[in-house]
């Protein structure tokens, strides 16, 4: 799968979890669902994923959204530990107990999920990332600035986008109501891995 962004990822999500209930969503449903101010920002999304291959678009239909058939055929199972909570906000203290197992699609996760964290918190949800969601993470101790990671710090954990300066590191909220984390010098902190999709259960 290409290295979609979390929020172009989490479209994709949606979009399949639709078409596996039986039908594809409108460019307006997913407008609402993100809250994007209008259907061009959603058509803009649609279309960047048909581009990479990981949807068709049928014209002049209102839901034309279809899934390639290398992506409706059999579903990739893969069992996944649910490991505790992830903060999408302030920093939490690690929770890490095994919650339940699930077993999922890999092909809702762009890199392959090495275990799901719940999300507690709302300082993600420009990136389509909410209070409640199941977020996939990847394990690696590295990740590529503007990636969105999760952290540790001091022995909390924290789920953010990544920005390396000269110097410094902070960790990026998408929520202009919470603040940019920034890493002091000689504070304990480590990437834990990176997020690599969600799962929202109702």
């Amino acid at each position: 799968m290409p290295d979609l962004s979390p929020q172009r990822a989490a479209v994709l999500a949606f979009i399949r979890e639709r078409i596996e209930g039986g039908q594809p969503p409108s460019l307006a449903e997913i407008a609402a669902r993100f809250g994007f101010a209008s259907v061009t920002a959603a058509k803009k999304h649609v279309q960047a994923l048909a581009d990479a291959g990981q949807v068709e678009l049928a014209p002049n239909q209102r839901r034309g959204i279809r899934l390639p058939e290398r992506s409706a055929a059999r579903p990739e199972l893969v069992t996944l530990p649910v490991l505790g909570r992830v903060a999408a906000g302030v920093p939490i203290g690690a929770d890490i107990g095994l919650e339940q197992e699930l077993r999922l699609d890999r092909r809702l996760f762009s890199l392959p999920p090495h275990y799901l964290l719940r999300v507690q918190g709302d300082s993600m949800i420009g990136d389509g990332i909410l209070d409640g969601d199941l977020v996939g993470v990847h394990r690696s101790a590295e990740a590529r600035n503007g990636q969105t990671v999760v952290a540790r710090i001091d022995e909390e954990l924290t789920i953010k986008r990544l920005e390396r300066g000269r110097g410094s590191i902070r960790l990026l909220p998408r929520n202009p109501a919470h603040a940019p984390i920034v890493v002091r010098p000689g504070q304990d902190f480590a990437i834990e891995g990176i997020y690599c999709g969600l799962v929202r259960r109702g």
